[in-house]
C-alpha cells in the first residue's frame, strides 16, 4: 500500500464518519470488579452462570462464545445493551447502547446491575466500583479463552523481549488487563470540531486524576491512579504515540493522519487466528513485504510469516485518552471505574463540556493555575495521579479551577434540559477536598478501615 493510498484509508476509517450527519449520543462502558467476599478466588463458572441467567432474564442474544462454549458476550438488538467480560471473568463490562438522556441511561444500569448484583449476592460475590479490582492478587488473573483475549494476554507478557524498547520503562504486572476497570465515554464529534476537541480535552486531563482517580495499586503504593501508569509502561505503550495523550498540539486532520501513521499495530488475523508481532508504525507496516510474527495453533505458539495487506488496518488498536474511532466518535479512556452510586459521573462531566467547547476552550488557553511552571500535559497528569503533589502546587487556584470547569460542564448540560446537571454534585464535592476515591479510600484504610469497608460502599447503588 503506498503513501497515497495508506491516507485515502486512514481518512475513510478514521475521518469520514464524522462528516456524516452526527447527533449528539453518548457511549457509555462501564467494567466493574468482580469480588469474593469469602476472600477466596472468584469462581469463573458461577460468573459465566450468572451472565447465562441475566440474558435469559432481559431477553439478551448471545454473540460470541469462548473455547469452551460459553457466552462471553451478549447484546440487547434493539437497544444495542451489551453485556461482555474485559480481559478477564473478574471484570464483567456493561455497555449501553447509544441514547441521547443520560437519566435514562443510568435508570437502564440501575436495573441490569440490581439484578447482577442480587445473582452475585447469593453465590457471595459482588461487583464493586474500583479501578483495580482490591482481590486482584487473589484471584486467577486469566484472559478469557478466546482468540483476542489470549492474543492480548500473550502480547502483553512479551515485554521482557523487548526491555529498552524505544527507551521505555516496563512494569511487572502485564496480566493488569485482567484486573483494571474503566468508565469510558464516547461521544460524537463533527469534522469542524475534531482538531479543537482533540487538543482541548488533552489539556484537561490532568485536573480529571482529582475527579475520578480510583485505581489505587499497594504494588506501586504513590500512585492513586495507578490505571494509566500500568497501560503506558506495557506494551501497549511500547510506541508512545498508541497511549497517553498527543505530545503537541494538532494543528489539522493532515497532521492528525500523520500522527496515526506513526502509531503502531501488533496483530492481525489470518484464517481466524491472531497473529503477534513486533509493534511496526503503520507508515512502516504497509510498506513491508513480509512480517514474521506467531500464532497459537491450539497447543503452541508457532512463527510465520505473512504480507499486509489492507484489511490489516482495522487491527490497530490503540489506547490513548481521546480516541478517534472509525464510529465518528471520541472514546474518553482516561477516567477508572466509579463507586456505583456515582457511575455518571464521568459521561456527565464530558458531555456537558462538550456542548461548551468554546468556553472550555478561552478558560483552558490562559490557563495559569498548573499550565506556567514547565510542565505539558502528560507530565501533570502523571504528576498528579500520585499521592504527593508537586511543590508548586496552589490548592486553593487548583479547587477553583476545578469548580470552573464542572461549571462549564453544569452550563452545558443544563442546556440539554434533562437534569442531567445532577451527576455533577459528588464531583463539586471531590473538588472542594481534592478527594477522589481512590485518596478516601487510602486515608480511610491509613486510619484503621479495612478494604471490605469500602468493597461495600463503593458497590452500592
Amino acid at each position: 500500500m503506498n503513501g497515497k493510498v495508506l491516507d485515502e484509508a486512514l481518512f475513510e476509517k478514521y475521518i469520514a464518519p464524522t462528516i456524516k450527519p452526527r447527533s449528539k449520543s453518548v457511549g457509555i462502558e462501564i467494567e466493574m470488579p468482580l469480588v469474593n467476599l469469602k476472600g477466596d478466588a472468584v469462581d469463573e463458572m458461577t460468573v459465566i452462570s450468572v451472565a447465562d441467567s441475566f440474558r435469559r432474564h432481559f431477553g439478551f442474544v448471545a454473540e460470541s462464545y469462548d473455547d469452551n462454549g460459553n457466552v462471553n458476550s451478549m447484546t440487547e438488538r434493539q437497544s444495542g445493551d451489551n453485556l461482555s467480560f474485559d480481559c478477564s471473568y473478574s471484570n464483567l463490562e456493561l455497555s449501553l447502547g447509544k441514547g441521547d438522556d443520560l437519566c435514562v441511561i443510568h435508570s437502564t444500569f440501575k436495573k441490569y446491575y440490581e439484578y447482577l448484583q442480587g445473582e452475585f449476592h447469593r453465590h457471595g460475590l459482588t461487583l464493586t466500583g474500583m479501578g483495580i479490582n482490591p482481590a486482584y492478587n487473589i484471584n486467577h488473573n486469566k484472559p478469557v479463552p478466546n482468540e483476542r483475549y489470549r492474543m492480548l494476554y500473550h502480547y502483553l507478557h512479551s515485554y521482557k523481549g523487548y526491555e529498552g524498547g524505544i527507551g521505555h520503562r516496563f512494569h511487572d504486572r502485564p496480566d493488569f488487563g485482567t484486573f483494571t476497570s474503566a468508565s469510558q465515554v464516547q461521544l460524537d464529534v463533527t469534522y469542524d470540531r475534531l482538531i479543537d476537541t482533540l487538543n482541548v480535552f488533552g489539556l484537561i486531563e490532568p485536573y480529571k486524576v482529582f475527579l475520578f482517580a480510583n485505581s489505587y495499586l499497594p504494588e506501586y503504593p504513590e500512585y492513586l491512579c495507578a490505571r494509566n501508569m500500568l497501560w503506558e509502561h506495557s506494551m501497549q505503550g511500547y510506541n508512545p504515540h498508541n497511549v497517553g495523550l498527543f505530545s503537541s498540539k494538532l494543528s489539522g486532520v493532515d497532521e492528525l493522519i500523520e500522527y496515526i501513521k506513526s502509531q503502531s499495530v501488533y496483530c492481525t488475523m489470518r484464517e481466524g487466528r491472531y497473529i503477534n508481532f513486533k509493534p511496526t508504525e503503520v507508515r512502516e507496516f504497509f510498506g513491508l513485504d513480509k512480517v514474521s510474527g506467531e500464532y497459537f495453533d491450539g497447543n503452541a505458539y508457532r512463527r510465520v510469516d505473512f504480507s499486509p495487506e489492507a484489511e490489516d488496518l482495522k487491527y490497530l488498536r490503540t489506547f490513548k485518552f481521546e480516541d478517534l474511532t472509525f464510529r465518528g466518535t471520541i472514546e474518553y479512556r482516561s477516567a477508572c471505574c466509579q463507586p456505583i452510586r456515582d457511575v455518571m459521573t464521568v459521561s456527565a462531566f464530558h458531555t456537558g463540556l462538550a456542548e461548551r467547547l468554546d468556553e472550555l476552550t478561552e478558560v483552558l488557553s490562559c490557563d495559569k493555575v498548573i499550565y506556567s511552571h514547565g510542565y505539558d500535559a502528560s507530565e501533570l497528569a502523571d504528576m498528579f495521579s500520585k499521592r504527593t503533589l508537586p511543590a508548586f502546587t496552589d490548592k486553593a487556584a487548583l479547587k477553583e479551577q476545578l469548580r470552573r470547569l464542572l461549571d462549564i460542564s453544569a452550563s452545558g448540560l443544563k442546556e440539554r434540559g434533562r437534569g442531567e446537571e445532577a451527576f455533577l454534585d459528588v464531583l463539586y464535592e471531590r473538588a472542594e477536598r481534592l478527594e477522589s476515591p481512590a485518596a478516601k479510600m487510602v486515608k480511610g484504610i491509613e486510619n484503621g478501615s479495612g478494604i471490605e469497608r469500602f468493597i461495600e460502599n463503593y458497590s452500592q447503588i
